[in-house]
This record gives structure tokens, sequence and C-alpha cells, in this order.
């Protein structure tokens, strides 16, 4: 069986960096509920955060999709000074405003692999949480997560 992803995405923001250079893509697939965030470049904590902040609001009603894929496999760098303002401050409103199973798919640059482990513990505390080495394994993996509602 050939496995593949759905087409039926919307693209909600192509956000730029500092230099105008893709940061991050953010997708939308609303008959999976399933947001897609595609990050590119040499990440760092300050850019992360920021876009982080960006795809808080691209959902007008303050409901976060109930899946998301954070697919790190074309970027690079050291963002683990972000970790505790994830892990502390976005991943509870996330679960608050919805997010129930979240995937993770890892640079294959070893600098671009933060530390983890602690935010990983405390997300798989409150929601379904993988990590991948490559974006369809990924998806497919998230999308056989049982979330009510979908």
């Amino acid at each position: 069986m050939l496995l593949s992803v759905p087409t039926a995405a919307q693209r909600l923001l192509a956000l730029p960096d500092a230099h105008g250079a893709l940061l991050a893509e953010f997708d939308y697939f609303p008959a999976h509920d399933t947001l897609w965030v595609r990050w590119h470049g040499h990440l760092t904590a300050a850019s992360v955060v920021e876009a982080t902040r960006v795809a808080i609001g691209l959902r007008p009603d303050g409901t976060a999709a109930r899946r998301l894929l954070s697919d790190e496999s074309q970027a690079s760098g050291d963002w683990s000074e972000a970790m505790p303002w994830m892990q502390y401050e976005w991943l509870p409103g996330a679960v608050r405003h919805g997010l129930q199973a979240m995937a993770f798919v890892t640079s294959a640059d070893p600098t671009g692999a933060p530390s983890y482990p602690d935010f990983i513990v405390d997300a798989r505390r409150l929601m379904t949480v993988g990590v991948f080495r490559e974006p369809l394994g990924a998806w497919h993996w998230l999308q056989q997560q049982a979330v009510p509602g979908t």
C-alpha cells in the first residue's frame, strides 16, 4: 500500500524570518483537524517562539487543531532555550484550546535536535506524542491516534 498525504490543505501562512527567508509554513487539513508546521532554515529560540505565537493567532476562534505535526526535517539550529516557554506556556494553552495529539519530525542535523526529554514527558501526561525521523510516517501515525470528536 502506497502511503500519501491528502492534498486538501489550507495554507494558513508562509512565515518569513527577519531576513525574508522562509521560516515556517502552516498548513491546516480540515478533514483531519491537523496543523502541519514545516520549519525551514536555521532555527533559533527567538524565531521558534515568534513563529509559535503567530501560529496561535491563526485560528480566530482561539481553538487549536486537535492534531499537530511539527516537521523540523528541513531545519537546523539549536533552539533548546525556547523549550521552557514551549513546555510551561505554549503546551498547557494548546491543550486547553483543543490539541490532543502531536508528532515531531526531528532534524537530520545533530545541532537541530533540542533537548526534548522534559517537554516530551510533560506533553505525554496531557496527550499522545510521537517522535519520528520522516514526515510521512509521522503523518500516518498521527492520523491513527484516537481523537474524540473527529
